[in-house]
């Protein structure tokens, strides 16, 4: 179990960096071309690891219609709204509206899976995340409120988005192979943006600077490609309660990266919402089964 919980963090480290590295990205190329690219980079990166294990894609139709809705609705779109939200809204404001979607997972997955209801203990954990969340980024995020209303909806879908996906993929991939789940997934995702991207923004006409290529580079390698395959992982082990939980560690390590690496000065609202996130996931690890 340790080792799971080792993951989750590696996991929300991941991620926690995906945001900046998605405005560095949208300033030199569109929102949609930011996520075509990196699901590229992760579709080859993830079938070159399943030819390395030895596995093999399914040929079922079953198979290819769940990696379609999870393409589709656990990465290509919401990696298109976020990004396109992004920019139009600060990144705290962002983290707060994506806070949605713990709540969203553990109702879907009271309504779907029967060895995850939603109970006081849930609930609890839940609240006290969001209380971490809300303390870390203060009142100056809450102010973005009152910015552009459609941006802050497109990333509040997402939210949505990422938790029926994980539900879905609760639900459905347990007995599949994670790592060809995680290529199929891919790949039906890059299926997905193509023709959109390919008609809407033209990516091969535009001129990506150095700086958007390294930040696609990372969002296709880590955030993308590598944390697919931890993902189904963590799925089938934690559940979808536990490992929803993530989306409050995130905002936590981005301000706890702003310290280490911007030389920003620690904050004892940090270390409050450390400790209440610290506590949720505590709560839902802890709770019977």
């Amino acid at each position: 179990m340790q080792k799971h919980y080792a993951l989750l963090f590696l996991l929300a480290t991941m991620w926690s960096g995906s945001f900046a590295f998605i405005k560095i990205g949208v300033q030199s190329v569109g929102p949609l071309t930011l996520t075509w690219a990196r699901l590229a980079i992760a579709a080859v990166i993830l079938y070159i690891w399943l030819k390395i294990k030895n596995g093999r894609l399914p040929s079922d139709l079953q198979s290819w219609g769940v990696f379609a809705f999870i393409g589709l609705v656990g990465n290509a779109l919401p990696f298109s709204l976020i990004s396109w939200g992004e920019t139009r809204i600060d990144s705290g404001l962002t983290a707060i509206l994506m806070g949605v979607m713990p709540v969203t997972t553990a109702l879907l997955a009271h309504a779907f899976i029967k060895d995850e209801p939603f109970n006081g203990r849930t609930g609890l954990a839940l609240a006290i995340g969001f209380c971490g969340l809300m303390i870390l980024l203060g009142a100056d995020a809450l102010a973005g409120l009152t910015g552009p209303l459609l941006a802050q909806i497109a990333v509040l879908f997402s939210a949505v988005c990422y938790g029926a996906s994980a539900t879905f993929t609760r639900y459905f991939t347990t007995q599949r192979s994670g790592a060809a789940t995680a290529s199929g997934t891919m790949i039906a995702a890059f299926a997905w943006m193509t023709p959109i991207t390919l008609i809407v923004e033209q990516p091969l006409s535009q001129s990506p600077t150095l700086a958007g290529l390294l930040a696609i580079a990372y969002l296709g390698i880590f955030p993308t490609g590598l944390a697919m395959l931890i993902f189904f992982y963590l799925i089938a082990q934690l559940g979808v309660n536990r490992f929803a939980q993530v989306n409050y560690i995130v905002p936590v390590l981005g301000a706890l990266w702003g310290m280490v690496f911007l030389g920003e000065p620690f904050s004892w609202k940090l270390a409050i919402a450390l400790g209440l996130v610290l506590l949720s996931i505590n709560i839902v690890r802890s709770r019977p089964t």
